[in-house]
């Protein structure tokens, strides 16, 4: 999802990802993804480790502002990082298919546990 602003374009594939992993799979790819931009020493994402990590998901051409916003949008206990569950909840609420179907998914996700 980009805003008007911003020069970055966000494809929706978590849906088709979701159908093709199922929701366990789907939830172990966030876990990937989480653990790939986080600061293996602070345990958290952070400007730093986003920054640094950003190429890896293509988006090496983020600005610092751009960095920040996506880091505040997320970050939900104000601690300027996100946790892996702020993580998940950012990404859920980057896409709007899931977020039609979250109920579903999360009483998928429950069940499986």
């Amino acid at each position: 999802m980009a805003s008007p602003q911003s020069g970055l374009v966000f494809e929706d594939f978590f849906p088709a990802m979701v159908e093709k992993l199922g929701t366990e799979g789907f939830m172990k790819e966030l876990s990937k993804g989480f653990r790939l931009l986080m600061d293996g020493e602070k345990g958290v994402i952070t400007f730093e480790s986003l920054k640094k990590n950003s190429a890896l998901l293509g988006l090496q051409d983020m600005s610092n502002e751009e960095v920040v916003c996506m880091l505040r949008e997320g970050d939900l206990d104000g601690d300027g990082a996100l946790n892996e569950m702020e993580f998940c909840t950012l990404m859920f609420r980057l896409s709007p298919a899931l977020m039609k179907d979250s109920k579903k998914l999360l009483v998928e996700a429950i069940v499986n546990l």
